[in-house]
């Protein structure tokens, strides 16, 4: 495909959605996919996996992924990061399409339609919890947290620099003390 072509559309009849990491990042949807939405709910199913590419879940996903292989207790971490990397995505779809109603209608048919054929990823809908993200958009949007989380990785950050403040001072205590 040309470089400048975002969408790729695969002749399936199976329903299937989903991004695809990389530069330039794509996004795949099959025929039977775009055939069981509406316009304005393929509008959703767009903007749904191009904020997947605009903000790197794919990454966050894999890291969670790899961490969650090296300890395996960290395996609920993996599905916490998962609904959350799509609710983020549901969000920003609804915040470009302008209806959470529709957005939530969008997640719901797709869900349906991806149950009826054989398990699928489109917009992760096959996953248990697509009941509680269509849910969610049909609530008050979510607070802007963006303080809180500045504030929290700050809060994160200040042992690491405390440590690293400590580390210089045994090094200055220890270069009198040891001889030269």
């Amino acid at each position: 495909h040309p470089r400048d072509t975002e969408l790729i559309v695969a002749a399936s009849p199976v329903p299937q959605a989903f991004a695809i990491p990389g530069s330039p990042g794509r996004i795949l949807v099959t025929a039977g996919m775009l055939g069981a939405l509406r316009p304005v709910e393929r509008r959703v199913l767009l903007a749904h996996e191009r904020a997947h590419l605009t903000h790197r879940h794919a990454l966050l996903v894999t890291a969670a992924t790899l961490a969650a292989a090296a300890n395996p207790l960290l395996s609920p971490v993996r599905s916490t990061v998962v609904f959350l990397v799509q609710r983020w995505a549901d969000e920003r779809a609804a915040a470009a399409v302008g209806d959470r109603a529709t957005t939530a209608r969008a997640l719901a048919r797709a869900a349906l339609t991806a149950g009826r054929a054989k398990p699928s990823c489109a917009l992760h809908f096959t996953d248990r919890a697509v009941t509680r993200r269509v849910a969610a958009l049909q609530s008050a949007p979510p607070p802007h947290l963006r303080s809180v989380a500045v504030a929290v990785l700050a809060l994160r950050a200040l042992p690491a620099l405390g440590a690293a403040d400590a580390t210089g001072d045994l090094l200055r205590l220890l270069s009198h003390v040891l001889p030269h």
